[in-house]
């Protein structure tokens, strides 16, 4: 039984398949590829991009930096960001990392840097090793065992390579700020998130202007984004322990396993023990 994908409307959706926590994507354009369009957005996961030929522009965080051949950007969840790339032939290596394992890896010592968006260019012995890896990670899909090790290796490669220095633009214009406590607060504790209420509280706006604030930016009102991170965990947990179903429902908040099946069901087209069945013939 094939395994459904998991559909994400949060801002530029990202499809990550029940239980993975890597997505990785190869991208080439020639010389009659056009210059892009400005779009400033933000999504769940943490996004590493790894250029080959490239120029143009990354901003994230209230600041801009001027893109370069082989250089590196990196951007946390939720973070608004953009890149406007200059006409021409251009390529990279796209590395989305799930928004919880992103934050873990975020702790992990020597990976701080992580906590926030910035651009490197690696000087030329880090290039090669750089390019060694994304290489041998290109070639694999995101399931292969070995995925995931290597691309904790390439973010240590990037955050150990130069900084590109960024120009500081007049605003910061990342109206996700304001919402970022709520957001934190479910992701440190999913089994007791916050109601909207409580969310609206930690971001001291009013419970209606939170709603409002919350379902514009994010594209789904606050109580469905937290079933729909509760669920994408399940997801992984299933896949990822022998922890019972029913111990996996109530680590993250569902009223009772039956309520989390049915949940699970209607997100992803199968129960939690089919799941768990069809994610253990794949491996």
């Amino acid at each position: 039984m094939p395994v459904p994908y998991l559909e994400r409307p949060i801002c530029e959706p990202v499809e990550l398949r029940p239980g993975a926590r890597i997505r990785v994507e190869r991208v080439v354009q020639g010389g009659g590829a056009a210059a892009s369009t400005p779009f400033p957005h933000f999504h769940d996961v943490h996004e590493l991009v790894l250029f080959g030929t490239v120029s143009g522009t990354f901003t994230a965080e209230g600041r801009r930096y001027a893109l370069a051949p082989g250089c590196i950007a990196f951007v946390p969840s939720m973070r608004q960001h953009d890149f406007a790339l200059a006409p021409g032939p251009r390529d990279w290596l796209l590395v989305q990392i799930d928004a919880v394992a992103g934050e873990t890896l975020a702790h992990a010592p020597g990976l701080e840097r992580l906590a926030h968006a910035f651009c490197a260019l690696p000087d030329t012995a880090q290039s090669r090793r750089v390019a060694m890896l994304a290489e041998w990670l290109g070639g694999l899909g995101s399931d292969d065992p070995p995925a995931q090790p290597l691309v904790e290796l390439l973010l240590h490669a990037a955050v150990r390579a130069p900084a590109v220095a960024g120009e500081r633009l007049a605003a910061d214009a990342d109206d996700l700020e304001r919402l970022r406590p709520a957001i934190e607060r479910l992701r440190r504790d999913p089994a007791r998130a916050p109601s909207a209420e409580q969310a609206a509280a930690l971001c001291a706006l009013s419970p209606a202007y939170f709603s409002r604030r919350f379902k514009r930016q994010v594209g789904m009102a606050w109580s469905d984004y937290v079933r729909t991170h509760r669920l994408h965990l399940a997801s992984q947990r299933l896949r990822d322990s022998d922890r019972s179903i029913a111990a996996i429902a109530e680590s993250l908040g569902f009223s009772t396993p039956s309520h989390f099946g049915e949940l699970f069901h209607r997100r992803f087209g199968m129960t939690p023990a089919a799941y768990r069945r069809a994610g253990s013939a794949r491996s």
